[in-house]
């Protein structure tokens, strides 16, 4: 799989049993799994890890799960698609994870095709899913070809370069989410994400001024300090 269009699963689970089975199971269906066993240890990654959904469990050692979908709603990635994965089967639970702002909802033990079937859902219902070679995206007034790989409003094509036309598209299939610099240079790149380069900026800069994502058509390409990018609808 072309790594740029795959998806990264994290995993926020304390038993290392039951996130290495999630990883297995998630890396066979072509996604890319990171795994994280505390609340804060995950915390601390999200502004360094481009992350497309999260599989969460509710128990965790410094936090509850509650605790975490709160935080990343009010002050994370507020538009980071969560799944709650645990134990915890009673309706009350399930009632409260939603009404949170879980996406879904799985008890654990969970099985295989039924949890995968939710990720890729999960992934569709917020504009995350695999796009195969004959699709496109539309996010008005933008339209994602990924057959002819051009990025046009109405008829008009915009003249891009194979790499601003790969990171267009990998901001806009996750417009609304903070993307990371190391991020963009493992998944657009295929380079190393400790790696010292100004390509990232000058390619973000680029693409803005070419894509008139300034606000001009409704979509702004915003630096968010600290973490990275944002693509959004204003």
């Amino acid at each position: 799989m072309n790594k740029q269009h795959s998806y990264v699963v994290g995993v926020l689970e304390d038993d290392p049993e039951q996130s290495g089975l999630v990883q297995i199971w998630l890396e066979k269906s072509g996604y890319e799994a990171l795994l994280f066993a505390k609340a804060a240890e995950f915390r601390r990654s999200l502004g360094h890890e481009a992350i497309d959904l999260l599989l969460l469990d509710w128990m965790l050692p410094d936090a509850s799960g509650l605790e975490v979908l709160e935080w990343i709603r009010s002050a994370g990635n507020p538009n980071l698609p969560v799944v709650f994965l645990t134990v915890r089967a009673a309706e009350t639970d399930i009632v409260r994870g939603l009404e949170a702002g879980a996406d879904d909802y799985v008890v654990k033990p969970p099985k295989q095709a039924e949890l995968l079937a939710r990720v890729a859902a999960v992934l569709r219902r917020r504009g995350g899913a695999e796009i195969d070679a004959a699709a496109q995206l539309d996010v008005p007034p933008y339209t994602i070809d990924f057959t002819k790989r051009r990025v046009r409003i109405g008829a008009d094509d915009f003249d891009l370069t194979q790499r601003e036309f790969d990171l267009a598209s990998y901001l806009f299939r996750r417009h609304g989410r903070i993307v990371s610099r190391e991020a963009l240079l493992e998944q657009v790149w295929n380079l190393s994400p400790g790696l010292t380069t100004r390509t990232v900026d000058t390619h973000i800069s680029r693409l803005r001024k070419k894509l008139a994502l300034s606000g001009e058509h409704g979509w702004k390409l915003t630096a968010v300090y600290q973490h990275g990018y944002r693509l959004e609808q204003v």
